[in-house]
């Protein structure tokens, strides 16, 4: 099945047949450090211009998860003093796995093996910092079906996608504790580790 007119992009997302493997697209991209403003941008965006941050990374994964026969599932992760982060869910055999582009090792790909969402979500805990060394995940949103935004051809539109981050901000979101405002610091090891490859 094709979405939208780009078939530079569907040859490129078809042979993204399983998530190690579109993950291993998002990791070999450069990070778009949005040095000439922000962007929202598309998958076929994406492809052009062979770079992408968190956000573009999810859409993207999402996109190759649709060509390949999963629904395209993004799902927001809410932290305090500390950028959200998006990523792409997928489910199989009953469990969900992750698929994400991070400037931090920690926060990328997750196998299937998580039978809940929390479970999923939770896994991202002790690696979700930020450059002050505080944890700061504290919420997550349900998995958003981008089908819902055919309308503005999420996958090859030429437009940023504002509309998407919008929507996940106005959307409801689980705590995954209480106390939601506390402070929690990063073993300097594992501070250290997830920094690795980060680009400044």
């Amino acid at each position: 099945m094709r979405f939208g007119r780009s078939s530079k992009m569907h040859n490129v997302l078809r042979k993204l047949s399983t998530p190690e493997k579109i993950q291993t697209y998002l990791d070999d991209l450069p990070y778009h450090k949005e040095k000439e403003g922000e962007t929202c941008r598309s998958p076929r965006l994406v492809i052009e211009y062979n770079t992408a941050h968190c956000f573009e990374g999810a859409l993207f994964a999402a996109a190759a998860l649709r060509v390949n026969g999963h629904p395209p599932l993004i799902l927001d992760l809410e932290a305090v003093r500390d950028d959200d982060h998006v990523i792409a869910v997928y489910r199989t055999n009953a469990c969900w796995g992750a698929i994400a582009k991070s400037n931090y090792a920690g926060l990328r790909f997750r196998s299937p093996v998580y039978r809940t969402l929390r479970e999923l979500v939770l896994s991202y805990f002790e690696h979700y910092y930020n450059l002050r060394g505080e944890k700061t995940l504290r919420a997550y949103s349900r998995p958003v079906n981008l089908a819902r935004f055919d309308a503005i051809n999420w996958m090859n539109s030429d437009k940023p996608l504002w509309a998407i981050p919008e929507y996940l901000c106005e959307i409801k979101h689980t705590p995954i504790f209480n106390g939601a405002g506390s402070r929690m610091y990063m073993d300097e090891r594992l501070y250290k580790a997830g920094l690795f490859g980060r680009a400044e």
